[in-house]
């Protein structure tokens, strides 16, 4: 019996020399190419990998000066800019570990982050400060700085003018602490994942090699950069190729159409491919020139991805990735780019699909926990020793709580997160499956199904659909399913909703969903 667990994707090789750190990735373009455009701004200007090695020495001294040693972390929540970004690279030099924060954080969520991290500087908005401070002195934090929403003011600013444009970039070891990213903690409290320079240096040349990237590149970011996805997959990636970025302060469908000529490559989330869908100007001939469009993050569905083809004769590249792995898989490059799929694993990730509570190996085609174990995953939770271990098999493969098969093909299909799974009079309900089929029924924009508790069945499945046809009540909907999917998967109750509720990087909030319908069944 054929057992799904593979080992690498099919396609390119990759050096087996020793993975450098990220800033000595970026310091190796930075005297190749000093000149080499690295963030260039909605209106043009250019900072180079020079200018940028220059500014980002000024904010490490900035972070010295404050008190920041090797080993430290910096905590980050400010707007997205170029400064922004280079404070990435600043904590780089400094040795520092780097804890971006979602910018949507409430001062009582941030409260958590601060404490659990102890930070030794924290990095806010100028219009923060006040809370912030007296945040920093109930938990003993002893540095605070300010950055404004353009990058241009703040007391960091103030710090750095003047500073040196070199600095003595601190020595690290691969293994060393890079950053900590925390998980959305919607089944929980936040954990804190710890990435290491070579977790994230391995994967930005991975994907280099994979994705082809080049210098000649230039990447339209329209992403947030508290997220690995703008952090370290756009980021990262365009280091390790010595490429540049089109720098966007947020997504914007009309800014992403006006600069998309200059553009060779576009990473993005579900939604940013549904808005350029929809929008007037987005036309075949204008994504002529891209040779590459990427999308993760969030699923993406297989209508979008064949509307996608139909309108641009293109195919969206969809891959997997976690704060905890970085990048996982992608559909390839060369080759067929399957809707639905999100492909091979990547050169140097194993990927096996296991039954979640034996970790047995599960023959190809049936669905199971995905495990990864590579260079690119993380090495633990932050002073969580016992999660840690609970999310690792004896054998290192990491338990990614997500559930997919491997189809004859071998590529890699994802139908849902374990905690998602629905089990109904004793049946296992995919939600993934049952989303498919409402998005194909005409009027239906998008869905997201889930299962709460019923006095009968255990659980029961609940539709919860955005609908561009007001017609399309309960009863039809229920009636457009009858020959899609099994009667047992079909939901016992349809809720119609202007909006999917989403967090920053577009996934839809089904733990949210389930709160508020959660008593749908609910005896009264």
């Amino acid at each position: 019996m054929r057992h799904s667990s593979v080992s690498s994707s099919k396609g390119c090789k990759l050096a087996t020399t020793a993975t450098p750190d990220m800033f000595s990735l970026f310091r190796a373009t930075c005297d190749a190419a000093p000149d080499a455009p690295f963030l260039i701004g909605e209106d043009g200007a250019v900072l180079t990998y020079a200018g940028a090695r220059a500014r980002s020495a000024q904010l490490a001294h900035a972070f010295r000066n404050a008190g920041v040693q090797p080993g430290d972390r910096i905590a980050i929540q400010v707007e997205k800019s170029q400064t922004a970004l280079l404070t990435w690279l600043a904590a780089l030099q400094a040795g520092a570990v780097y804890l971006p924060l979602n910018t949507a954080y409430t001062i009582g969520e941030v409260r958590y982050f601060l404490g659990d991290a102890s930070p030794a500087l924290v990095l806010c908005r100028p219009a923060d400060e006040p809370a912030m401070a007296a945040l920093c002195a109930e938990l003993g934090v002893p540095a605070l700085l300010t950055l404004d929403a353009d990058g241009s003011g703040g007391s960091l600013i103030e710090a750095a003018a003047g500073q040196p444009t070199a600095f003595d970039h601190a020595r690290v070891q691969p293994d060393g602490l890079a950053a900590i990213l925390y998980t959305s903690g919607t089944t929980g409290r936040s954990k804190g994942a710890m990435l290491s320079h070579a977790n994230l240096a391995s994967n930005a040349l991975t994907l280099r090699e994979y994705w082809r990237f080049t210098g000649d590149d230039r990447l339209l970011h329209a992403l947030p950069i508290f997220h690995t996805h703008g952090l370290f997959v756009a980021t990262n990636t365009t280091i390790a190729a010595g490429s540049a970025m089109i720098f966007l302060p947020k997504f914007d469908a009309d800014a992403l159409v006006r600069l998309m000529p200059q553009a060779s490559v576009l990473m993005g989330v579900p939604t940013f491919y549904t808005r350029l869908l929809g929008h007037p100007g987005f036309t075949r001939e204008l994504a002529e020139g891209v040779r590459l469009f990427v999308s993760g993050s969030a699923p993406l569905s297989a209508e979008t991805h064949k509307e996608f083809n139909a309108l641009t004769g293109q195919a969206i590249l969809e891959r997997y990735g976690m704060t905890e792995t970085n990048m996982n898989t992608s559909n390839p490059y060369d080759g067929q780019r399957r809707p639905g799929s999100v492909g091979f694993p990547l050169p140097g990730v194993a990927l096996r699909i296991a039954d979640p509570d034996s970790a047995a190996a599960l023959p190809q085609g049936e669905i199971g926990v995905i495990e990864v174990k590579g260079a690119n995953v993380f090495g633990g939770y932050w002073q969580m020793p016992e999660k840690t271990r609970e999310e690792f098999r004896a054998d290192g493969f990491f338990i990614t709580g997500d559930l997919g098969f491997i189809d004859a093909d071998g590529y890699v299909h994802i139908v849902g997160r374990a905690k998602d799974l629905i089990i109904a009079g004793g049946f296992n309900i995919y939600p993934a499956e049952v989303e498919a089929a409402l998005d194909e029924i005409p009027g239906i924009a998008e869905s997201a199904v889930i299962g709460v508790a019923h006095p009968d069945m255990g659980e029961a499945v609940v539709a919860v659909v955005k609908v561009t046809d007001a017609g399309l009540d309960q009863t039809a909907v229920l009636a457009a399913l009858t020959d899609r999917i099994a009667r047992f998967k079909q939901p016992r109750a349809v809720v119609t909703v202007d909006e999917l509720p989403r967090n920053a990087m577009g996934k839809v909030q089904k733990a949210l969903l389930r709160e508020t319908y959660g008593a749908l069944f609910a005896k009264t």
